[in-house]
């Protein structure tokens, strides 16, 4: 991954960390099997699980691979 992009990846999880409802259309509810919210970031996909005041970063990819 590129440090830019990587860069950018850390300030949307930090922004979403700090004001969820900031991001709110970039955030949606993993459907199926897997549990948690997926935020998207460009091209790039962070599947997360919030428990309350843990947010946890499950997977970082590119859109597609992280899925799977």
């Amino acid at each position: 991954m590129p440090a830019n992009t990587a860069k950018l990846i850390r300030s949307k999880i930090e922004q979403f960390a700090a004001d969820p409802a900031s991001l709110a259309n970039n955030v949606k509810a993993l459907k199926g099997d897997m549990a948690g919210i997926r935020l998207r970031v460009g091209d790039w996909r962070i599947l997360m699980d919030d428990h309350g005041n843990v947010l946890a970063i499950v997977s970082i990819g590119p859109r597609g691979e992280v899925y799977e």
